[in-house]
């Protein structure tokens, strides 16, 4: 879950896998209600330990194809490493080291969704990646984006804990519109995902 060369997005280490476990608990559910669905080309874009990676995996099936894209080289190897514990297939997993907002000539495959989760709160240029995303993104395809309610942090425990980014970074759907419409997307619809979070759905018009 990381950008740029030298840093990670502010606030986006992964979390303790115990409470995140208990936040996520049914990671495949939460993807299905995104719209991603067997046979799909899928970029999970910033994966860091493959929390949603591997369920992502399951989903498509042999006929779909998982590209998991992420800078930090230890995330990709506890990703990978999640993956094998439960039972993927090595090549079902394309694993991508590289910068999220630089995509263009990165990817083996023209993905027809791209998932981003817990991220983009911290990306120091939304309208960059934004347009990047468009760039690679399949007409008629969809970018997901899966963030925390701005809600103070204090509000968002789990397991008595306040959890999740500083209140300050926090974004509205609306803010999260803001930053990716321009960049020619339309918005499909915005999902609640309990208890804190919400999906956003974006549509890249089809080629005329």
């Amino acid at each position: 879950m990381t950008i740029g060369q030298t840093a990670k997005f502010p606030a986006s280490s992964m979390p303790d896998g115990d409470w995140w476990k208990l936040l996520w608990p049914n990671p495949e559910g939460v993807l299905r209600r995104l719209g991603i669905d067997f046979g799909v080309t899928v970029l999970d874009l910033c994966c860091g330990d493959g929390h949603f990676t591997t369920p992502l995996a399951h989903i498509v099936g042999g006929m779909g194809r998982v590209m998991a894209l992420d800078l930090d080289a230890e995330m990709i190897e506890l990703a990978k490493r999640r993956a094998q514990r439960a039972g993927v297939n090595p090549g079902a997993i394309r694993w991508l080291e590289s910068d999220a907002c630089k995509l263009q000539g990165v990817l083996p495959a023209q993905p027809e969704y791209v998932l981003m989760a817990n991220t983009f709160h911290g990306v120091p240029d939304k309208p960059q990646l934004s347009r990047e995303v468009f760039n690679v993104l399949k007409p008629g395809g969809q970018f997901a984006i899966v963030n925390w309610h701005f809600r103070p942090r204090e509000d968002t425990t789990v397991m008595g804990e306040p959890r999740g980014p500083e209140t300050r970074m926090r974004m509205t759907p609306e803010q999260v519109m803001d930053e990716v419409l321009p960049a020619g997307f339309r918005l499909h619809g915005v999902i609640e995902l309990p208890p804190y979070h919400y999906g956003i759905v974006f549509d890249k018009p089809k080629a005329s």
